[in-house]
C-alpha cells in the first residue's frame, strides 16, 4: 500500500499508538494526503473502549501492526519503528507513554529528528492534566460552548467537532507539519502538545474580535452570530430545517427582497437587538408555511446566504455535493473524501480500513526494521 500513496505527503512516515478521538482522526487526515501512517494496534481489542469493529473510517488508508506494548519484546519493536518515522502520535494521559517506556526523551534519543505529538484534552501540564474528560468537558472549559444555546437554555450539546477534532485533531495536524518542516531545515525533532482546550479556545479569535468591538456580548442570543432572525435556522412546514446567515446589508436586503418583506418597516432595524426576538417569531411564521424544498426553490444559489439543513445522507446527493465529489461509498460506508485538495499533488479515493495486525511483517520490511 505505501508505495502506491499519492499526496502532498507522499513519502512522509507517521507512527500512530492506537487510540480514539482526536488522535486518529489527525491520523486520517494526514493518510488521505499521502502519508505513510502506521497504526501500532493492540493485539486485542480493549474492552474498555467503544469498539465500531470494521467501521473505523478513522482507520482508512493506514496499516496495522499488532504489538503488545506491555512485553519489552513489543516495546522494542515500536522503537525501531521510531527509528525510521518522521513523526509519532500517541493520545495517552500524561505520563502513560514514558511508564512504557515509549515517552519523548527515548524516542528522540532514538530518533533525534523525530516530531513527537501529544494529544489531549487538557494538556501535558495544568492541574486537570491526569482527569479524565471528553470533547464537551474541554469545550466547556475552553468557553467555545458558551455561545451554543439560546438565552435562559443550557448551552446545546454538540457532536464531537468542534473539540475533537477542530481544537484537536486539526492543531496536532498542524503541529506536526510545522515540527516536519522545522526537522527537515534544523535537523532537529520536537514535541508537540496538542491540547484541545488549546485549539478550541484558539478557534474563538473572530468571536474575542467581535467581543472587543462590541458587536458580540456575553450573554447567549443576543449577539451577531446566534441572535438575529436573519442568522438562523428554522423549521419548514414538512418538518425539514433551513438556514439563513444574511449577516451583511446587501445580502440582508436579498433576503428581504426574495420573503416579500422588502416594504415591511419592521425589518428595517436589522441590527437593532430590541426587534430580534419579534422578528424571530415572524420568519418562524413565515418559513413554517412552506417545505423546505419550495423554500430551497426560492431561495437556494441567491446571494441571501440560504442553505436547506441536510443530513449526512441528504448531503451526500445533494447538487452541489455531487458536483464536487465530496461524499463517497468505499467498503459499503459513507464517507467524506479528503480535504482539501491539491493542483499538482492530488490526494487519491480514501484507502481501505485495515484489520487489527494485517501490515505487521510489509511494515517490518518496507521500513527495514528487519
Amino acid at each position: 500500500m505505501a508505495s502506491n500513496k499519492q499526496g502532498p505527503l507522499a513519502g512522509i512516515r507517521v507512527l500512530e499508538i492506537a487510540g480514539i478521538g482526536p488522535g486518529p482522526f489527525c491520523g486520517m487526515l494526514l493518510a488521505d494526503l499521502g502519508a505513510d501512517v502506521v497504526v501500532v494496534d493492540r493485539v486485542t481489542a480493549d474492552a474498555g473502549s467503544i469498539d465500531v469493529g470494521d467501521n473505523d473510517i478513522a482507520n482508512r488508508g493506514k496499516r496495522s501492526v499488532a504489538v503488545d506494548l506491555k512485553t519489552a519484546e513489543g516495546v522494542q519493536a515500536v522503537l525501531q519503528l521510531v527509528e525510521h518515522c518522521d513523526a509519532l502520535i500517541e493520545g495517552m494521559r500524561p505520563g502513560v507513554m514514558e511508564r512504557l517506556g515509549l515517552g519523548p526523551d527515548v524516542c528522540l534519543k532514538r530518533n533525534p529528528r523525530l516530531v513527537y505529538g501529544r494529544m489531549t484534552g487538557w494538556g501535558q501540564s495544568g492541574p486537570l492534566a491526569h482527569a479524565a474528560g471528553h470533547d464537551l468537558n474541554y469545550i466547556a472549559l475552553s468557553g467555545a460552548l458558551w455561545y451554543s444555546g439560546q438565552p435562559g437554555e443550557p448551552p446545546v450539546t454538540p457532536p464531537s467537532l468542534v473539540g475533537d477534532v477542530g481544537g484537536g485533531a486539526m492543531y496536532l495536524a498542524v503541529g506536526l507539519l510545522a515540527g516536519i518542516m522545522s526537522a527537515r531545515a534544523t535537523g532537529q525533532g520536537q514535541v508537540v502538545d496538542a491540547a484541545i482546550v488549546d485549539g478550541s479556545a484558539h478557534m474563538m479569535t473572530l468571536l474575542l474580535t467581535l467581543q472587543a468591538s462590541g458587536k458580540m456580548t456575553p450573554a447567549r442570543g443576543q449577539s451577531l452570530l446566534d441572535g438575529p432572525h436573519w442568522y438562523n435556522t428554522y423549521r419548514c412546514a414538512d418538518g425539514g430545517f433551513i438556514s439563513v446567515g444574511s449577516l451583511e446589508p446587501k445580502f440582508y436586503r436579498q433576503l428581504r427582497e426574495k420573503l416579500g418583506l422588502a416594504d415591511d418597516p419592521a425589518f428595517d432595524n436589522a441590527y437593532d437587538p430590541r426587534t430580534w426576538p419579534a422578528l424571530r417569531e415572524r420568519f418562524a411564521v413565515l418559513f413554517a408555511s412552506r417545505n423546505r424544498d419550495e423554500w430551497c426553490a426560492l431561495l437556494e444559489g441567491t446571494d441571501a446566504c440560504f442553505a436547506p439543513v441536510l443530513s449526512p445522507d441528504e448531503a451526500a446527493v445533494h447538487p452541489h455535493m455531487k458536483a464536487r465529489a465530496i461524499y463517497t461509498q468505499n467498503g459499503g460506508l459513507l464517507q467524506a473524501n479528503p480535504a482539501p485538495r491539491f493542483s499538482a499533488t492530488p490526494a487519491g479515493r480514501p484507502g481501505a480500513i485495515p484489520q487489527r495486525g494485517e501490515h505487521t511483517e510489509a511494515v517490518l520490511k518496507d521500513w527495514q526494521v528487519r
